[in-house]
């Protein structure tokens, strides 16, 4: 009945804010899947991260070294290899293990990386001025309601010296909206990313036109118990115009869009596309 009595249609955000990266159990078997090597779903395998750390090393920081923050860094996987490269990185993410893999890489390399481990909505990214360039990739900035998003755009434009760059990698209006008109599947497992039991998982997409949002909803059924868990996240669609308004009421100016974030088209992901921008 949990299933049947469900809302038909919920409203943005309203059945929760995203998939619980920062419980430790959830974190824990999301970090297996950030360092899979079988697919690009959490973290991109490691040859498409060392092609996008080179772009960012040599056309956005321009070879020189820098100091980075990495927002929603993950594993840290981006921001250990810039360091390798001489650059000084901050990451910030909520997910424990996560943070807790990207601090033993760290400490084992002696890299000049920092992880906090927080909410970027709410933790405090370092004194005014910090860095050179503050980062916020692969889809990240979607998850948010725009006052949200704003507001972390705010808040890293503040951690910038003068001339820092924000670098941006955000889905296409196309991308959001095709998500919320995928239809709704199913599969079972003995053991996965929502639960480390036997389980049978629902999945819903939802497209609201209104307000250009896309909901997910996962439905997880416990196959001993038959209790239900749901969890749901949302994704704010914006074209180029829209992302440069945000840009703009953040404070930010010169925006430049490239098709990936190695400055190439990428066929394997085009929803997603890169923005450089700076104080």
């Amino acid at each position: 009945m949990d299933i049947v009595q469900r809302t038909p249609m919920p409203e943005p955000w309203a059945e929760g804010e995203k998939i619980p990266w920062n419980e430790p159990g959830f974190s824990a078997r999301m970090l297996a899947e950030h360092l899979s090597q079988e697919h690009d779903a959490a973290s991109r395998r490691t040859e498409r991260i060392e092609q996008h750390v080179r772009w960012i090393h040599e056309q956005v920081l321009r070879g020189q070294p820098s100091r980075v923050l990495d927002l929603g860094c993950g594993p840290g996987l981006y921001s250990q290899r810039l360091a390798a490269l001489g650059h000084a990185c901050v990451g910030i993410d909520f997910g424990p293990a996560s943070i807790a893999y990207a601090r033993r890489q760290a400490a084992a390399s002696q890299s000049d990386c920092t992880y906090i481990e927080g909410d970027i909505r709410a933790v405090d990214y370092g004194p005014d001025g910090s860095y050179d360039l503050a980062m916020l990739i692969y889809g990240e900035l979607n998850v948010f309601r725009r006052a949200e998003a704003l507001s972390i755009l705010q808040k890293a434009r503040q951690s910038l010296k003068p001339g820092g760059r924000l670098l941006l990698e955000p889905h296409t209006f196309e991308a959001v909206q095709e998500e919320g008109q995928r239809p709704s599947t199913w599969y079972t497992s003995e053991a996965g990313l929502f639960s480390e039991r036997p389980h049978l998982a629902l999945y819903e997409a939802f497209w609201h036109a209104e307000q250009a949002v896309t909901i997910h909803r996962y439905s997880i059924v416990d196959a001993e118990t038959s209790v239900v868990t749901r969890y749901a996240s949302s994704m704010q669609a914006y074209n180029e115009e829209g992302y440069r308004r945000l840009l703009a009421d953040a404070g930010f100016e010169g925006v430049t869009f490239y098709p990936s974030l190695w400055g190439e088209p990428d066929p394997s992901q085009s929803a997603l596309v890169a923005i450089v921008t700076q104080t």
